[in-house]
């Protein structure tokens, strides 16, 4: 994977925390930044005092000390000099190279001066399915040091942490004073080989917004401490601290008892973790940082119902305090620390593409940044993307959250959630959908109209969960609004009022504003929902209603080719917009701004252009193991032409007034294009604009219909403008930082590997499509996760499915296996008997039950 050093490191901000917990940055540099512990986005947020430094001596000789983080990269213009608060002026090490392989960070510092070698780990615990363990309010930074000299070394590295509690998340800091400090307490606690500074403050009640406890702890026996520094004026807190620990050889001094900080002002506290090494040796030192800010409020909605209310967070149902997070961490380390390298191991040593596992891999922080809440219901919530200090366009929004496929695999008990609140909250009775969540789940409702694609690609999604699980009553209990929210497309004056499988009229979209007329957008996303619709019933044994939608799914497949079809990709027809539909209960409330007074035609719309989205269904029924909505032929024959016409290697002669997220000659694909003429005066509002998301989603659907290189061009190109120096690798932003859309990528996996899963059905599936002859990659099957491999030889075939976390039953298995030849079974070792069903999978009965370490294997050798 990519390192990254120099100018490289510049916009890194790796995250680290959980699900639903708010995270801290670490810096390219090594610097801690981007607070956003405090319930809110935080970026740019960095508190003052808080930094890592060691100090080193061989023995007999004077020591020195060093800021633990790379020297300060240009520019240094700055009209008050640059700040104090950030230790700007103490001596760091020359240089370092970053390497991210999400949720590891790894840091290889280099400074001739410096006794030692030093590294630093810092990761957060992430198990896939395991919602807990990777909902932990920590970060975990373990530094190396290792000795290469001829004389023993005595070190300290020491963390230095401003006691942040009352702090809002938005207002600036620039020292330990501000007025939301005050009677901030900073304690000593030990207990059970866990020891360090607990943080707290007596200023706000336990409802407060601002309430909270924060500690800095270890499991190191040889520690020295600060449990506050100096409080004085000017800059003698810092100085006292650093005449403190190089004048005393790295042990420290202070104040050993506890007292509430002055009203307007907090303290640092410092913890300390001290070795003596021997030539050749080394040592690992852990800190913990943990964090427990309780009251997660409302503070986005405008809705007086429910703005100020208090949601609270679900890791402090699970925590009482930020020590508590801290002594679960330790209590656990062993299981964690292994299930989540196991994690690490499965994905990056893959034999996929190396820009792929960069895509998937880092897509997958996105989910443990603020984008995404866990409330205290258990629930998963989320935003767009972040902004600055806010949560962009809230909340649960349907049409961003259609691209989204990481959670499904990684944490379906999230995503099952989260549908269950579309299906059952947001679903109103007539099947008119809520596109958006407002928070608490009090029964009111967002009053906008509904979002066709935002609505259909709901309903796949609730065909994805109930795959993934086999939930019977998950499905049973989300089928009413399934249900009532496909077949409100048919109510009169609807999308689909002649039932013909082709959605009309006014379509709100992802787009912000409303598509009129047939187009594949929307179009393919309700053909989805139909074929899933149509599964689902089949299930329930409401046979009738299973065959009513399968009737108009057939012919919606034959009209939109007969209506769009170009003979190259699909078009629109733009159709006037119709008088308002007065039964709806939202859509009243607002005018489309698409329609203008004096023209005849709506603006914002495509026409004859070719839409990078236009098969967005169609991918998403692929993601979920349904046939090509579209006939094949004409599926790649649209990707061809998007790859073609919309896929710019160089952007520099490209002309946007739009949105600007690739530039000079960067690459990029753009939403939408004109080749055969016809753009509007007044496209769509995004048309030129380059969004990963979608890049992803082209890609992924053009590795399903063999349009390999042309996939992974896109993935190159997008990867490669997160290069450090100019994007952030770990930050895809749209409408915000941390986009929700970039959660595409997961499908990349999915798409190369052809992995398919059902659990009601207890079958699982695989069909490479690149390196079959020696393929290996990461897979999650609902209740286990663990290693799909194969090999493929010309006479001969073997392939494994090994779990490593979870149990997962088979009945059938699915594999690229030749015709005729003999096959054998093997489970853990142990014979096993499998027949050929018509379909080519291997038919297990009775069924296999996989555990933890153990694996299936198939081979297979020809009759010759």
């Amino acid at each position: 994977m990519r390192s990254f050093t120099g100018e490289s490191l510049r916009t890194i901000a790796f995250p680290l925390g959980g699900i639903g917990t708010g995270t801290v940055a670490l810096g390219g540099r090594g610097n801690l930044q981007d607070w956003e512990i405090f319930n809110r986005p935080g970026k740019g947020k960095v508190l003052p005092y808080t930094f890592f430094c060691i100090y080193a001596g061989r023995e007999g000789e004077p020591g020195i000390a060093r800021v633990l983080e790379r020297r300060i990269l240009p520019p240094y213009q700055a009209g008050f000099g640059l700040p104090t608060a950030q230790a700007s002026g103490l001596p760091r090490l020359h240089e370092v190279v970053f390497r991210g392989e999400y949720p590891f960070a790894w840091l290889d510092f280099q400074d001739a001066r410096l006794p030692l070698q030093v590294q630093l780990e810092a990761c957060n615990p992430l198990i896939p399915l395991d919602a807990e363990a990777s909902g932990l309010p920590a970060a975990l930074f373990r530094w190396t040091l290792t000795h290469t000299g001829d004389r023993p070394v005595q070190a300290t590295v020491a963390f230095n942490l401003l006691n942040p509690v009352g702090y809002d998340g938005v207002a600036p800091l620039n020292n330990r004073h501000h007025m939301l400090f005050g009677s901030n307490l900073n304690q000593w606690r030990e207990e059970a080989g866990l020891r360090g500074i607990f943080m707290s403050s007596l200023k706000y009640p336990a409802d407060s917004p601002l309430t909270g406890t924060v500690a800095i702890s270890t499991t190191w026996p040889d520690i020295t401490l600060k449990l506050r520094w100096e409080r004085a004026g000017w800059w003698d807190d810092l100085q006292n601290f650093w005449d403190d620990l190089t004048q005393h050889h790295g042990m420290l001094s202070g104040p050993a008892e506890p007292e509430p900080s002055p009203d307007g002002q907090t303290d640092v506290g410092t913890l300390g973790l001290r070795v003596r090494l021997e030539p050749g040796q080394s040592a690992t030192l852990p800190f913990y940082l943990t964090w427990h800010f309780p009251n997660l409020t409302n503070t986005w909605n405008r809705e007086n119902a429910v703005r100020g209310r208090v949601l609270g967070n679900w890791y402090a149902t699970r925590w009482q305090d930020a020590w508590d997070v801290a002594r679960y961490l330790v209590a656990n380390h062993a299981r964690l620390d292994r299930d989540t390298r196991a994690y690490h191991r499965a994905l990056y040593h893959a034999t996929l593409p190396a820009e792929v596992i960069d895509a998937v891999g880092a897509g997958v922080s996105i989910l443990r940044t603020p984008t995404v809440l866990r409330t205290a219901d258990g629930r998963m919530n989320a935003f767009e993307g972040c902004g600055e200090s806010d949560g962009c366009c809230p909340m649960n929004c349907t049409h961003v959250w259609n691209y989204a496929q990481t959670a499904a695999f990684l944490f379906p008990e999230l995503e099952r959630s989260a549908r269950l609140t579309d299906l059952q909250h947001n679903t109103r009775p007539s099947g008119e959908m809520a596109f958006r969540t407002l928070l608490p789940l009090i029964g009111e409702l967002w009053a906008f109209k509904p979002a066709a694609d935002g609505q259909m690609g709901t309903i796949l999604r609730a065909y994805r969960e109930w795959l993934q699980s086999g939930d019977l009553q998950f499905l049973q209990s989300v089928w009413p609004g399934i249900r009532n929210a496909l077949e409100f497309a048919w109510r009169p004056g609807g999308w689909d009022a002649d039932c013909d499988g082709v959605l009309e009229g006014e379509q709100h979209n992802t787009y912000d504003i409303e598509f009129y007329g047939p187009n594949t957008l929307t179009g393919t996303l309700y053909l989805g929902a139909l074929r899933a619709a149509e599964e689902m019933a089949q299930v329930l044994g409401e046979v009738e209603r299973a065959n009513r939608y399968r009737e108009v799914f057939e012919s919606g497949r034959q009209k939109y080719v007969q209506l769009l079809w170009n003979g190259e990709y699909f078009r629109q027809i733009i159709q006037p917009p119709r008088a308002p539909d007065t039964r709806s209960v939202a859509s009243s409330a607002t005018h489309p701004a698409s329609v203008q007074p004096g023209e005849a035609a709506p603006r914002y719309q495509y026409g004859e252009g070719c839409l990078s989205d236009q098969l967005l269904g169609a991918w998403l029924a692929r993601v979920v193991g349904l046939e090509d909505l579209l006939p094949a032929e004409h599926v790649r024959s649209t990707l061809a032409a998007i790859f073609r016409y919309n896929w710019r290697p160089d952007l520099t002669e490209h002309a946007s007034v739009q949105r600007v997220y690739a530039v000079n000659d960067e690459p990029g694909l753009l939403l939408c294009t004109w080749p055969r003429g016809g753009r509007p005066s007044y496209p769509f509002p995004y048309a030129d604009e380059v969004w990963t998301g979608i890049e992803y989603q082209v890609a992924a659907h053009c590795l399903y219909a063999g349009l390999i290189e042309e996939g992974l061009a896109i993935v190159r190109g997008v990867r490669s403008r997160y290069d450090g120096a100019k994007r952030n690798p770990w930050d895809e932003c749209e409408c915000g930082h941390h986009y929700a859309r970039a959660l595409s990528s997961w499908s990349l996996l999915l798409a190369l590997s052809g992995y398919h899963y059902a659990a009601h059905q207890q079958h699982l599936a695989f069909a490479p499509v690149i390196h079959a002859e020696s393929f290996r990659c990461f897979f999650s099957a609902g209740t286990a996760w663990g290693v799909f491999a194969q090999i493929r030889e010309p006479d001969a075939y073997a392939a494994s499915v090994t779990v490593l976390w979870g149990e997962l039953s088979l009945r059938s298995l699915a594999l690229p296996l030749p015709e005729g030849g003999s096959c054998e079974i093997m489970v853990n070792g142990q014979s096993r008997t499998a027949i050929r069903g018509h379909t080519g999978s291997l038919v297990l009965d009775p069924a296999v039950t996989l555990s933890t370490d153990q694996a299936l294997q198939v081979f297979w050798r020809s009759a010759a």
